[in-house]
């Protein structure tokens, strides 16, 4: 049974189907972000780490066209420093927000992902594209940067060099080119990117939550720098701390016993 939220006012849609949250961007025609979605969306985002029943989280776009064309410049004509400024630091914080969701999150692409549309999708953990997608980082060709993690999120996916040919030759990316490169993890037909997302994120929830949170932590510290004594060490810290929650119990015993796991997420 699932469980929906109307956020229509601030251009977003939330549903909870089981242990999936389901996030739509939903601002016709292009799915841009807005103050306030950005505000919701951090916002929304903690109320999902808070809620032990969510093990996982899908982010798509509203219609068949566009995944998310990123910041409306309506906002940035004027040259006003102040808006900037402030729309600068919460797409900051509202994709910060969602890299550092405790589940797995999973972006489907149903079109075009443009600017802060795909830094959006960078901010995930997986990236479903489908085949009539588009992506691009396109803002120095309107005298603006990518502010919300394209310039430290990409070349970390694909590499300098093709960062360097997307940001600053501008190049756009179909989906197959995508795919190649690792910007993505799969391609599928126009309409089936939601489907996917969906079927991984069931996989996503046959897993121990708390290890999850855990195992992506361990991840993350891989990009953050950290180096190989310090991950090893903290990975065997981890593994322990596992032994004072209850889905430990859980998952091992059920094993054991032939049946499936009830996750407690604590």
């Amino acid at each position: 049974m699932s469980d929906t939220l109307d956020f229509k006012s601030d251009k977003l849609q939330l549903e909870k189907r089981g242990h999936i949250a389901v996030l739509t961007i939903s601002n016709p025609p292009a799915n841009t972000w807005t103050r306030d979605s950005l505000s919701k969306l951090q916002h929304t985002i903690a109320e999902l780490n808070a809620d032990k029943d969510i093990f996982a989280l899908v982010v798509t776009g509203q219609g068949e066209k566009f995944f998310s064309a990123g910041a409306d410049l309506n906002a940035f004509a004027d040259g006003d420093i102040a808006r900037a400024t402030d729309m600068s630091r919460a797409f900051g914080s509202a994709f910060d927000a969602l890299t550092h969701f405790r589940g797995v999150s999973i972006a489907a692409i149903n079109g075009y992902a443009m600017g802060g549309g795909l830094e959006c999708a960078l901010a995930c953990d997986i990236r479903i594209a489908e085949e009539h997608a588009q992506l691009a980082l396109p803002e120095a060709s309107v005298g603006l940067l990518p502010c919300a993690g394209g310039t430290q999120n990409l070349p970390w996916l694909v590499g300098e060099g093709w960062a360097k040919r997307m940001i600053l030759c501008g190049e756009r990316l179909k989906a197959d080119k995508a795919l190649s490169i690792g910007l993505v993890e799969e391609v599928v037909p126009t309409g089936q990117s939601l489907a996917k997302a969906l079927e991984l994120a069931e996989g996503a929830c046959k897993q121990s939550p708390s290890s999850i949170a855990r195992c992506k932590n361990l991840i993350m510290n891989v990009r953050d720098g950290h180096n190989h004594e310090d991950g090893w060490r903290l990975e065997r810290e981890l593994f322990i701390e596992l032994f004072s929650t209850e889905d430990q119990k859980e998952g091992v015993n059920a094993f054991l016993g032939k049946r499936k796991p009830q996750w407690k997420n604590r």
